[in-house]
């Protein structure tokens, strides 16, 4: 845990002091929050893959490219100006922005962008397989990511994968850039200043590090001289407050200016307040459900189909999902490139009942459905097991923890799972590559993360379409490549997606500029503004 200047702290303390019930406002230069922050392990860009860090490090951190707060769905350059891929596909020549600085004043240098990305591969954290998958490791990264002088950077690939999905890739947290010097001034033992950036920040962003206490909170500053200008806010304060009903009290009293965490019933009971505003934000989380191809009678296509056409969708999400989850059937979550957002399913039961004549089981069957004890997951099963039955599906629900479910899923141990997916990074081939590949269907291969492996569904059409858009050069085609996939999937596939997972935020009605993107790590606070 990092140790907290004197300094910072007494004036942490006089500031949370300066908020209370008879001031009810929060300082007019200071966006406090109250979040859930236990989850905070590191933060450190090479190792981050926690949601609050990974919006935290969003802040502090310019990257290599960037999705920008003002366009979520627009790939542009961050610390690189521009690039220029080779003809061959396989070199991307990236240009530095001139007069970028570090928050400790040293310039960002291409030696900075080249340091940062052999970091991630050399460290092999969790989250360094997004670099490694384009061929890169210890032994060769020094060779294949090259800083060719202070403006240019040289970054080879070694596999067939489109460049695009590589400019992708480093939009991501791992694509953070790392002020070396600093870093390096902090280095024991080699470790390359591991130690020190997990509770330190050495960014370019629109804030840096002012200070973290565990389960307590964190404080950001700001970075006046931030290429896109100074943020509206001079600080941010995240209080970490872990039960819902004490963060919907600290924002009606009006101690913070946003809750990050009410149940829907704590959304609904503050609904009518002049005061606050409720705003939605679709995230990356997919709820689906997963048929075993496997199994005699899940394995055939119109049985799938036929649950499909039986899920009230639209009820569910307008009963007890209560604004929490919206309607979305593609394995690519809305709101971000290449993302399918037709919804061509809804509850028809006749439709259903003639594809499972069809199929030969008019007369229904006996299923078992496996999901995670937390809600809504348990509540999600029960509306789909009265839809079931509708058509004569009669299924019997299995709730278990996930250290218990995972094992079993991942072993082919089941015949419907309701389950959840999350993207890795911000381009399609995260999910698609889960989804929709599967290149050896041996119960021996064991592919790890590969949904289509663990329902043991293995289509040629849809492997291929799969590597061509992961391979394709050109970004439209790509793009209407990853439509198509989406679209084979909700036809042919062994999935029944539902929903996405849409964030209720919370917030005092004279704060607006907070923008919470689909993915954990595009949370942006630098134009949050005060009335």
């Amino acid at each position: 845990m990092k140790q907290i200047p004197r300094l910072v702290t007494a004036a942490i303390v006089l500031m949370l002091a300066a908020v209370t019930p008879v001031q009810a406002a929060t300082p007019k230069n200071t966006f406090v929050m109250a979040k859930d922050i236990a989850d905070i392990i590191t933060l450190d860009p090479a190792e981050v893959f926690e949601l609050t860090t990974g919006e935290i490090i969003a802040n502090i951190y310019d990257r290599i490219m960037m999705f920008e707060p003002e366009d979520l769905q627009t790939l542009v350059g961050g610390v690189a100006e521009k690039w220029e891929v080779r003809k061959d596909g396989k070199t991307i020549l990236l240009t530095i922005r001139p007069g970028l600085r570090f928050h400790s004043g040293n310039p960002v240098r291409a030696e900075d962008v080249a340091w940062s990305l052999r970091r991630v591969v050399k460290l092999n954290k969790t989250p360094a397989f997004i670099l490694t998958q384009f061929g890169w490791n210890a032994g060769n990264v020094d060779q294949l990511i090259r800083a060719l002088d202070d403006r240019f950077v040289s970054v080879t690939i070694t596999e067939d994968f489109s460049p695009g999905l590589v400019l992708n890739a480093l939009s991501a947290g791992v694509a953070s850039v790392i002020d070396k010097e600093l870093v390096m001034s902090h280095e024991q033992d080699g470790d390359l200043g591991y130690e020190w950036l997990k509770t330190n920040s050495a960014g370019s962003g629109a804030f840096r590090l002012g200070s973290w206490k565990s389960n307590e909170l964190v404080s950001l500053e700001a970075n006046a001289d931030y290429r896109h200008g100074a943020p509206g806010m001079q600080r941010v304060i995240i209080r970490h407050v872990a039960e819902p009903s004490s963060q919907r009290l600290l924002l009606e009293k009006g101690d913070v200016d946003m809750a990050r965490n009410l149940t829907p019933d704590q959304v609904k009971g503050i609904m009518n307040n002049d005061e606050i505003r409720i705003d939605g934000y679709p995230k990356g989380t997919i709820v689906y459900m997963a048929a075993n191809a496997g199994h005699p009678v899940l394995g055939k296509t119109e049985v799938v189909q036929a649950m499909r056409n039986l899920v009230d969708y639209q009820g569910m999400a307008d009963s007890f999902l209560a604004g929490q989850f919206v309607v979305h059937q593609a394995f690519w979550p809305g709101g971000l490139w290449a993302a399918l957002e037709e919804t061509p399913y809804r509850k028809d039961v006749e439709r259903a009942r003639e594809l499972l004549q069809a199929a030969g089981h008019g007369d229904g069957f006996d299923i078992t459905i496996h999901t995670l004890t937390n809600s809504p997951f348990p509540e999600i099963a029960q509306a789909v097991q009265a839809d079931l039955a509708r058509g004569g599906i009669r299924a019997n629900i299995i709730t278990l923890e996930g250290k218990t479910l995972w094992p079993k899923y991942r072993a082919r141990e089941h015949d419907i799972i309701l389950a959840r997916w999350s993207p890795d990074y911000v381009d399609p081939h995260s999910n698609a590559d889960a989804f929709a590949h599967n290149p050896d269907n041996r119960l021996e291969a064991k592919l790890t993360g590969v949904l289509a492996w663990r329902n043991a569904w293995m289509n040629p059409e849809s492997n291929a379409l799969a590597v061509s858009a992961r391979n394709e050069l050109d970004l439209d085609q790509r793009k209407q490549q990853y439509l198509e996939l989406q679209r084979l999937l909700q036809r042919q596939g062994p999935y029944v997606i539902m929903f996405q997972q849409n964030e209720q935020v919370a917030r005092r009605a004279n704060l607006d500029g907070f923008v919470s993107g689909s993915n954990f790590d595009l949370v942006f606070y630098r134009n949050v503004v005060k009335q």
